[in-house]
């Protein structure tokens, strides 16, 4: 079980790269963007705002923190976690400023898109809901890879479950028929020295076995001095 919580670095990596990318778009864009007036109001270059910090900054951090963690992970959980962030950054980037009149009296808290019909429709795709959506839609596919156990995973997994089998029957076989162990267990590549508490308390009874046995024979064995019966005296 503890080797399907493993998963290698390629499995999100890809993803976890262009979440990063998309995470430094969404923050920077609001900063740099009005020196190619592609920008919403106010359209001045390293402006912030509370509408900036809350609908942009804040997602952007999200999204670039769970593709960071997407891209370094090895424990799956862990990935997942990375991954679900980044979902639900790329959700508020894309419904965010629909809610932003919740908390705040401002209608346009994220500001007004400048610029011609086509160019405040790529502003709006780009810094938005376009953004928003992308980023979903790339965490919930590395979610989904994340999510199944591939041959490779359990290709994995296998070694450490055989190892620990091997030793169980190298420990085995050291209980021979006289009740001792007296086999050194063969190399299986555990790192283990100690044999579990059922074969310890295996080789204990064994052990009692055998005594049991030695006490009896050494009652029945004739003391010196004692005549034994050879079967060849006279009737």
């Amino acid at each position: 079980m503890a080797g399907m919580l493993r998963v290698s670095r390629t499995r999100g990596a890809m993803s976890g790269v262009l979440l990063v990318l998309l995470g430094i778009w969404g923050g920077l864009i609001p900063l740099v963007g009005p020196y190619v007036h592609y920008a919403y109001t106010p359209n001045h270059t390293w402006t912030i705002t509370s509408g900036r910090i809350w609908l942009e900054f804040l997602p952007a951090a999200g999204t670039f923190l769970g593709g960071l963690i997407l891209l370094t992970s090895k424990f799956r959980p862990m990935a997942l976690l990375g991954g679900s962030l980044a979902a639900a950054s790329g959700a508020w980037f894309a419904v965010g400023s629909a809610l932003a009149p919740l908390w705040t009296h401002n209608l346009h808290a994220q500001g007004f898109p400048i610029g011609g019909h086509i160019a405040r429709a790529m502003e709006q795709i780009g810094f938005f809901p376009g953004l928003g959506v992308v980023i979903a839609a790339i965490a919930s596919i590395a979610i989904g890879r994340l999510s199944l156990v591939s041959v490779r995973d359990a290709t994995v997994a296998e070694p450490a479950l055989a190892t620990g089998e091997a030793a169980t029957a190298a420990w085995a076989t050291a209980d021979n028929g006289s009740g001792a162990a007296t086999e050194t267990p063969r190399a299986t590549g555990s790192t283990s020295r100690w044999p579990s508490p059922h074969m310890m308390r295996r080789v204990a009874s064994s052990k009692g076995t055998e005594s049991a046995e030695s006490g009896t024979t050494t009652a029945e064995r004739p003391t010196v001095g004692e005549p034994v019966n050879s079967g060849t005296g006279k009737s």
